[in-house]
């Protein structure tokens, strides 16, 4: 492996894994008020492009990073989406 692959190994970790703080903390506060939908929205649409351009190129540092980068986000979406309809359905 060259040390150009490995260099964007280590950015795509570095900025994967930033994700993961969040997705605690919402996860254990249960709430996802102060993220923003068109934020969440907006990311997931563009990490999946990403991953499009990844592909195309064979570019596996983009590929692995974007992968991992679009389950925490989605996740964190899917739990955004999980807190509402919970607060719903206790809220009068």
């Amino acid at each position: 492996m060259d040390e150009i692959t490995v260099l964007g190994l280590l950015a795509g970790t570095m900025t994967t894994i930033a994700y993961l703080p969040q997705l605690i903390k919402t996860w254990k506060s249960k709430s996802a008020d102060d993220i923003s939908w068109s934020m969440l929205i907006a990311l997931c649409f563009g990490i999946v492009l990403w991953l499009i351009y990844g592909a195309s190129v064979r570019d596996i540092p983009v590929i692995c990073a974007n992968v991992v980068t679009l389950v925490l986000s989605s996740a964190i979406l899917g739990l955004k989406i999980r807190y509402r309809f919970q607060k719903a359905s206790i809220d009068p």
